[in-house]
């Protein structure tokens, strides 16, 4: 335990039978409770943490594949049926330090529901990242921020992350997205709950390890999935629990934009096939609307940042 506190950390494990080891004897004493969730591993994952014959592991295993976000959750139910108070997501590839375990909950003890880690906060570290994971966290960073309302937060897909069991419990658990949105989906179901996040410097450490996020999946699926998830967020936060003028300005913002972009789109494209030239009345439709919701959606950001 830690300051009374039970602690459970969670490994998502999926084809890591040279590192699976080296991460669950690396963990500190503080820590209760390791739930090892095998993801439907191809290789000896199962049989090597089978055999540690650790009084503190848990071992579980997917029948199917489910991704990070899944192994993750059935990890996290089974922590809440042990009746853990603080819960630790830590990879089984090695490539987060457990030495900063500590560091990254001791914010829950001044009151935060949910700490993260952000590499960017390292320089050192960052100079280290690979350039595909660092160009796909600078894309996905504003988007993020968008979508989950915390624009205090950085590095979105860092993994590395402590959350309370009151703040655990009110997500939900089987909906979240089971693969490697499954960060950003937590980041916005804990926005509408009004829950206090932080970030933490936390350096990752980068081996021989192959990462099987592709910057492909990102640029194709990531936006669509930040778009509805903003969305959902604006609608159940500002508009279904609590009316707020925050979820106005949004909204009549974004149904500005849309009208102006539509009608806008719609006479260019009829002054190309026909070659008549739109009138200033025309143009000045379509423009005001759009000038005037990105406005509007703009004060939604400020207000919100202000909060």
């Amino acid at each position: 335990m830690l300051n009374g506190k039970y602690v459970v950390v969670v490994i998502p494990a999926y084809n890591v039978g040279l590192q699976i080891s080296g991460t669950i004897e690396g963990i500190k004493p503080f820590v209760d409770h390791i739930v090892v969730v095998d993801d439907c591993s191809f290789d000896n994952t199962y049989d090597i943490v089978k055999s540690l014959n650790n009084n503190r592991v848990t071992l579980l295993r997917n029948s199917e594949n489910q991704g990070v976000g899944g192994a993750t959750t059935e990890g996290f139910k089974k922590g809440l049926e042990l009746g853990g108070d603080i819960f630790i997501k830590f990879d089984g590839d090695g490539q987060m330090d457990p030495e900063r375990m500590e560091d990254l909950i001791t914010p829950i003890f001044d009151g935060y529901d949910y700490v993260k880690g952000n590499r960017f906060i390292h320089t050192d570290a960052l100079n280290n990242m690979p350039l595909f994971r660092l160009s796909g966290n600078f894309l996905l960073t504003f988007l993020t921020k968008l979508a989950s309302g915390y624009w205090k937060i950085f590095d979105p897909q860092n993994g590395y992350v402590a959350i309370t069991r009151e703040a655990l419990m009110t997500l939900p658990l089987g909906n979240l997205y089971k693969r490697y949105f499954f960060e950003n989906d937590m980041l916005v179901n804990l926005n509408i709950n009004r829950l206090r996040v932080i970030d933490v410097s936390m350096p990752a450490r980068y081996g021989d390890e192959k990462s099987s996020l592709k910057i492909r999946k990102i640029i194709f699926s990531f936006p669509s999935l930040l778009l509805a998830r903003f969305i959902r967020r604006i609608y159940k936060k500002y508009i279904l629990y609590d009316f707020s003028v925050i979820g106005f300005f949004y909204v009549i913002g974004f149904f500005l934009m849309l009208f102006g972009s539509t009608f806008g789109g719609y006479h260019w494209i009829k002054s190309v096939y026909t070659g008549s030239v739109a009138t200033t009345g025309t143009v000045m439709i379509a423009v005001l609307p759009i000038i005037l919701g990105f406005q509007m959606f703009l004060q939604g950001i400020v207000l919100e940042i202000e909060q």
